[in-house]
């Protein structure tokens, strides 16, 4: 059993440590064309990041058992970063996104694709049923919704879903 909780978090931060060295290799060559939106390279959707709580988590393209036990994973059918609707983004409670139990209301949450930054301000924390999924209904504005279960400490398959909702907000630049 130890073996194999060490495989799991060896397998986690190595796939996070070459995900990341590859978005910031990309960073690096002449920018991506201009284009509505972030899109996803070999799966690859970004880097999201909370300075506050320092959260610095790879995100990545689906909501499946591998995808998760390595990444943060984009929500199938939801916006991606830069286009308008909501940005879905799902995570583990008890291992990358275990530090969301500590987000607060005007948070800010960077999330890094290829085609740059984009910042939301958190406006609201709540915890819902597993089948209210209208916390990811798009609203007309460009929103960015995390997803973890709940509560943070419970052994097992939690019964709720702890909802993070944050607004786009304008870079410093612009």
């Amino acid at each position: 059993m130890l073996g194999y909780c060490a495989f799991i978090l060896a397998d986690t931060w190595i796939y996070q440590r070459n995900a990341s060295l590859t978005l910031d290799r990309a960073h690096l060559r002449p920018p991506a064309p201009p284009g509505p939106g972030a899109r996803a390279m070999g799966g690859l959707v970004g880097r999201i990041e909370i300075q506050r709580l320092g959260l610095s988590v790879i995100v990545a393209e689906g909501t499946n058992d591998a995808t998760l036990r390595r990444a943060a994973g984009h929500i199938e059918n939801t916006a991606l970063p830069g286009r308008p609707g909501n940005v879905g983004i799902a995570g583990h409670r008890d291992t990358l996104f275990r530090p969301l139990q500590n987000v607060r209301q005007d948070d800010v949450i960077v999330l890094t694709t290829l085609q740059g930054a984009y910042r939301y301000r958190v406006v609201s924390l709540k915890i819902v049923p597993p089948s209210d999924v209208a916390v990811l209904n798009p609203d007309g504005n460009e929103i960015l919704t995390l997803v973890t279960c709940h509560p943070f400490n419970f052994i097992g398959p939690a019964p709720n879903r702890f909802i993070v909702r944050a607004k786009r907000i304008a870079s410093p630049q612009g």
